[in-house]
């Protein structure tokens, strides 16, 4: 059982005001600080319409924050394990049961609306704090960065104007840009991701913007590549292999782009050669079409880093666009160790790089890289109740191009907090620790005599199966242990067979975690087929994964 806990929450929040709020002190030049607004009271006093910003918003958060924590607590003590068991007729019908009305006549209190919500949502949740919770991508967020999303809600800047978000819009402008010295660290002035904050001009250096996710970001990819090739005459044809995301489709067809040409990617990762000769045909039967090529850098089903070196050969003697999807794999460049698995992604053109998979933070914390913020100019649009030409003029920074999205939030705050609070150093041992425990998970398939493994990690992910067992079996044995809600396990169709998937993204998880959940499958196998699929692991009782 995974805790949650917050330490130092009344000293992180004063009690703010001037002489109408006991205790506190006056405003500005003696002015009494703000009243919380009057409203109806909930059974803690607070009054259910106050704000949660200003002066007196601390005050206000205080007894819900207390609230939401003891709600947490209750729920993933009732849960007791990484999701509800029942499967989705039983999680729905408690909810509602818990819940009721939704929109009553007369509303019921803040705290007994909190307690009750958060509180069932808690009690059928699937935790990724739990280590037997690692299908997907879906990250356990770590404590600094929930606390400062809180004081992003709580101050709600709108990163589409300066006058909305004065301080926000200077810590996305220093974080994107740490970020994308990250990425390509031999790009701009100052070069190298140690650089800091150089001096260079408005088109000059590494920029990076914040995004939802890597879905948004390959859209935002292919659309600078789309724009940059309209702009020299020609047509953008993406062009991707057989192991690209989905959003990468979805994004062609978004943008009014053809389906993307699709190349073999054998055993998980693009074949060079192919793209070589894809190309090729390209040209010869399209001399109007310019290649947007899409290489990945941590596949959603394997984890698979495609050969970027010699695929970003093949690009650029084709003279081609790059773009590198390293949503899950990114974060490999915090680490000195790990980072050389990614090398290449520096000669890519954009890339996507994802803080909400192996970085740690609550959704969502995306961004879209490159080499040369000029790139980024063809998403300048106006509004004149945001960028008027004359407030640009006269210095107020231009916001509403560092996005498709007008209304944003300071998403960038908590991954800003989090930077600051690990550093880099911090930030590459929870990378570390996160591939190594992947590798030892992987290590202990490859020597139970039950299971056939796919291949080791590149990044986190494990892929295997049952030896002697179909398709079927994979499917209901996940099934099963989603039913009992026993473990969250993924599936991934991989070279014709059905596999199930471990995704390592919780750095916390134990030697006797991954025994555990090998063992829960193969029992959940035996019980699916005619007999059991062997006996335990040898080395269950392991308590550690060394980094």
């Amino acid at each position: 059982m995974s805790a949650f806990a917050v330490d130092g929450l009344q000293d992180a929040f004063p009690v703010p005001g001037g002489r109408d709020v006991p205790g506190g002190r006056p405003g500005p030049e003696g002015r009494p600080g703000p009243e919380p607004g009057r409203g109806p009271e909930s059974g803690s006093g607070v009054r259910d319409g106050a704000l949660a910003g200003g002066a007196a918003g601390p005050a206000a958060l205080r007894p819900l924050l207390g609230a939401v924590l003891g709600a947490l607590s209750r729920g993933a003590v009732e849960r007791g394990g990484p999701l509800p068991e029942g499967g989705p007729e039983a999680v729905g019908a408690r909810l509602r049961a818990a819940v009721g009305a939704v929109l009553p006549e007369q509303g019921v209190g803040a705290r007994e609306a909190l307690e009750v919500l958060v509180g069932a949502v808690a009690r059928d949740a699937a935790d990724p704090a739990e280590p037997l919770c690692a299908a997907h991508l879906h990250c356990p967020p770590l404590a600094v960065a929930a606390a400062a999303d809180l004081a992003a809600s709580a101050l709600n800047p709108s990163l589409d104007s300066w006058d909305q978000a004065p301080a926000a819009s200077e810590v996305e402008a220093l974080v994107c840009g740490a970020l994308a010295r990250l990425v390509f660290p031999g790009a701009g002035p100052g070069a190298g991701p140690d650089a800091g904050c150089p001096e260079a001009g408005p088109d000059e250096g590494p920029d990076a913007l914040v995004t939802t996710g890597g879905t948004e970001a390959n859209q935002l990819g292919l659309l600078l590549a789309r724009e940059r090739q309209a702009a020299a005459g020609g047509r953008a044809r993406v062009v991707c292999g057989a192991n690209a995301h989905h959003s990468v489709h979805r994004s062609a067809w978004l943008l009014g782009l053809e389906p993307p040409l699709v190349v073999p990617a054998p055993r998980g990762v693009l074949d060079p050669a192919a793209l070589e000769a894809a190309l090729g045909d390209l040209a010869r039967a399209d001399a109007g079409a310019r290649a947007l090529v899409v290489a990945t850098a941590g596949t959603t089903d394997t984890g698979a880093v495609d050969p970027l070196p010699r695929v970003a050969e093949v690009v650029r003697r084709r003279g081609a666009w790059l773009h590198v999807d390293a949503a899950y794999g990114g974060p490999l460049l915090f680490s000195a160790a790990l980072r050389q698995r990614l090398v290449g992604l520096e000669q890519a053109d954009s890339v996507t790089f994802d803080l909400h998979k192996l970085g740690w933070q609550p959704v969502a914390a995306g961004f879209l890289a490159v080499p040369e913020r000029a790139a980024l100019r063809v998403l300048d649009h106006r509004a004149d109740y945001l960028n008027a030409d004359d407030d640009t003029e006269a210095g107020l920074p231009d916001l509403l191009g560092r996005s498709l999205r007008t209304t944003r939030r300071p998403d960038v705050l908590k991954v800003a907090v989090t930077l600051r609070a690990l550093g880099r150093a911090g930030m590459a041992r929870l990378v570390e620790r996160t591939c190594a425990a992947a590798r030892e998970l992987a290590d202990r398939v490859a020597r139970d005599e039950r299971f056939e493994l796919y291949a080791h990690p590149t990044v986190s992910t494990v892929v295997f199966r049952p030896v002697g067992g179909d398709d079927a079996l994979v499917a209901r044995v996940r099934r099963q242990l989603l039913e009992h809600g026993q473990v969250v396990l993924g599936r991934a169709a991989v070279e014709g067979r059905l596999w199930w998937k471990v995704t390592v993204l919780n750095p916390a998880v134990r030697g006797s975690d991954l025994a555990a959940l090998l063992k829960l499958v193969a029992e959940a196998a035996g019980a699916q087929s005619a007999g059991p699929v062997g006996g335990d692991s040898s080395d269950a009782a392991d308590e550690g994964v060394e980094a």
